[in-house]
């Protein structure tokens, strides 16, 4: 696997924890700005939803990551280029932008520092405290996208 097409799928009890944190933004419950994400699937059209961090940078300019690396959400949302942001009963549309690698530095430190805790696995031993050069280095594997 190299890092245009890392991907970390659920293992273990990833799939029962990840169907009880994609209910919470559905009932309207936000645990640190998280979201259900929907994007339209590339091939089917249909609506996919999946829960988010969404992050929000000093200047109040919005971030998605991908933590897993190229998931399906991320394909999806490349090819579809706008999706809803939902909690509860609010939905927001927004469109989105890939951030380039070699601007993602400051930003999956700032993911590292607010979600560090939850999803730090899945960046094998990168922490908050990282160089820019190691961050620089697996910037790659982890999308971001700029929400509008």
């Amino acid at each position: 696997m190299n890092a245009s097409t890392r991907y970390l799928g659920p293992t273990g009890m990833d799939p029962i924890m990840n169907k009880i944190a994609n209910w919470l933004p559905r009932l309207g419950i936000s645990v640190m700005g998280s979201r259900l994400l929907a994007v339209r699937g590339r091939k089917s059209g249909e609506w996919r939803t999946t829960m988010v961090n969404l992050m929000t940078d000093s200047d109040g300019t919005r971030y998605l990551v991908a933590p897993r690396g190229h998931t399906q959400w991320v394909r999806n949302l490349r090819v579809a280029g706008d999706g809803e942001l939902r909690l509860g009963r609010k939905v927001e549309v927004f469109t989105a932008t890939e951030v380039a690698d070699a601007d993602k530095v400051p930003l999956l430190r700032l993911y590292l520092q607010k979600w560090g805790w939850e999803v730090g696995k899945f960046f094998e031993g990168v922490t908050k405290d990282a160089t820019d050069a190691e961050l620089a280095e697996i910037a790659p594997g982890f999308p971001v996208f700029r929400l509008a």
